[in-house]
Formats: structure tokens, sequence, C-alpha cells
């Protein structure tokens, strides 16, 4: 057994882990943070993903033990006195979820991607998703929700906004190829 101290959510957690247990393992069956699912076990799906001090992994593939005196945040601690978080939010409104099974993962990648690009172009939402997989919604509504997500993150932090434009020459360098696409 190995202990480890975590803070999840913003709570810290002390306790005793197998070396080989999984941090979505950790997550869901130590901590109870069941909004981390578990989707493919390969690490190819993305339902996982959290954030590891505020970066996004996919948690299927992070031991419990590489989170010691680590920042975890999942799904479950976006929302803020009973307000959901804006991107959670423009799931709902936008409809981007259908079964709901990749929504956790989708909403702390699109986290990611947004503190990355405050402003992307819908090619830019769909590079930046490209790790997780929805089976159900054809992407569509989902690239909806983040660049909606976006604009209005945008207007409440009421900073200078970048355009998809001035954000793409930072990102030309690390294109990437296949994802979903709409």
């Amino acid at each position: 057994m190995s202990r480890i101290t975590v803070n999840v959510d913003g709570n810290r957690y002390t306790d005793d882990v197998e070396p080989r247990t999984l941090l979505v393992q950790y997550l869901r069956e130590q901590l109870g943070k069941v909004g981390t699912v578990v989707g493919c076990d390969t690490s190819n799906c993305g339902a996982c993903t959290v954030h590891l001090d505020g970066r996004s992994v996919k948690s299927c593939s992070v031991l419990a033990v590489q989170a010691d005196g680590c920042e975890v945040a999942t799904v479950e601690g976006l929302a803020r006195d009973g307000e959901l978080h804006p991107v959670q939010q423009a799931f709902h409104d936008n409809h981007a979820l259908q079964c709901g099974y990749c929504t956790p993962g989708m909403i702390m990648q699109s986290l990611d991607l947004l503190s990355e690009n405050p402003d992307p172009d819908d090619e830019q939402v769909r590079q930046g998703l490209e790790g997780n997989l929805c089976r159900c919604t054809g992407y569509q509504n989902i690239v909806r929700a983040v660049r909606d997500a976006a604009e209005k993150m945008r207007a409440s932090a009421e900073v200078p906004q970048q355009t998809s434009e001035e954000a793409a020459p930072e990102r030309a360098g690390n294109q990437v190829t296949g994802g979903p696409q709409a």
C-alpha cells in the first residue's frame, strides 16, 4: 500500500492505495466521484477526463500514486453555489448530449481547450476534443456548446477578446489531423 494526499475539487484527501490503482478507480471507488466515468479502459474514449494540476488527463491512464500531492478537478467540482459552470450550462442549453456518458470528459476537455484558446473556431474545437469520443451526437451540438461557453466566458471575464484568427498562429505548430468531424 502507498499513502497519497490529493486535493480533489478543493478538498484534501489522504488515503492508502494499492500502487496499481488507477486514478479513475480511486476517484470513483474511494472518493465516490462517480461523475468521472470509465468508458473504454484503454484511454481511447476520454470519458474519464479530469484535470490534474490544471491540465486534462485521461484518469484511466494515470496511477493514483502519480497524483500524490496534486490538485485534481472533476466535473462534480465545477458547479458553484448551485450554478452550473458556463461549459456545463452550454452543454445543457445546446443539447450537446444524448446518452450523457461522454459528457463529463467532454466538459473537462472543453475547459482545457478554452483555457488555451478562449475563442476557438469550429475546427479548433474539433481538434481540441479529438481524444474524446461520442457515439451518439455527431459532435455538431458539442462544438456549438463549446463555442457558446467560450463566448459567455469571454463576456463575463471582461477582458480583451482574442479572435479565432489571432489564436490560430499560436496553435499552428500543434495542428493535429483527425478527430471528430461535424
